[in-house]
């Protein structure tokens, strides 16, 4: 268990969680048979990215009638966009990248936000500012495990969360790294999984992801 994480608070729910669904929705009505498909299969939490026109009113959505599930807002870019998660009901923010402004918003407004970085510079910048945890975003392409195990050899404590090439294949070995909280994933969640309307293939691939967690993790 990690020393900073509160009993029930934010970090304990993403440990627990062990992989954070990265979705992509553009479509209204698919907002809540996606929250219910990832609370069936065993992974009750949803970073809704805000890559579309449709990512507000999903968060919206997802938060007033899923309570079972975790659900922020991902690819936020300025603290407009944060603001805008935030009013939607998003109870976390994630960054693709590195920037002070949205990581200070969320700090003064009390919201839980998880900045990417992959560079000592970015990372002890966001240590610096009292952060616990950094997504590591692309993590394939900035060396994955390896590098995360270098960075966590000087920020001792800190702990990361590898997005980007992350999948069914390599997520246990991911996951079994102490400096790693969590993993973010979208192959449970590819939109060509729901494209027809069921959902029945993501809560299959959802359950598989979430048994790797527990294997892991118990």
């Amino acid at each position: 268990m990690l020393d900073y994480m509160e009993k029930d608070g934010f970090y304990n729910k993403v440990y627990q969680t062990g992989v954070v669904p990265v979705v992509v929705l553009e479509r209204l009505e698919d907002a809540v048979p996606m929250a219910n498909a990832l609370v069936a299969g065993g992974l009750p939490a949803a970073e809704v990215t805000f890559r579309t026109a449709a990512a507000a009113d999903c968060i919206h959505e997802m938060s007033e009638k899923c309570p079972d599930i975790l659900v922020g807002a991902g690819t936020v870019l300025n603290v407009e966009q944060a603001r805008r998660a935030v009013d939607a009901g998003a109870k976390f923010i994630v960054s693709p990248g590195f920037d002070l402004d949205v990581a200070d918003w969320c700090v003064e407004h009390k919201v839980d936000v998880i900045p990417a970085g992959v560079t000592p510079t970015e990372v002890t910048a966001l240590v610096n500012r009292g952060l616990a945890v950094t997504k590591f975003f692309p993590a394939a392409q900035y060396g994955g495990r390896n590098t995360i195990d270098a960075l966590a050899s000087v920020f001792v404590g800190h702990r990361f969360m590898p997005t980007g090439g992350v999948n069914a294949a390599n997520v246990e070995e991911y996951l079994t790294d102490p400096a790693i909280i969590a993993c973010g994933g979208t192959w449970m969640v590819k939109p060509k999984l729901f494209a027809n309307g069921d959902f029945a293939p993501v809560e299959k691939a959802t359950a598989e992801a979430a048994a790797i967690v527990r294997r892991v993790r118990g």
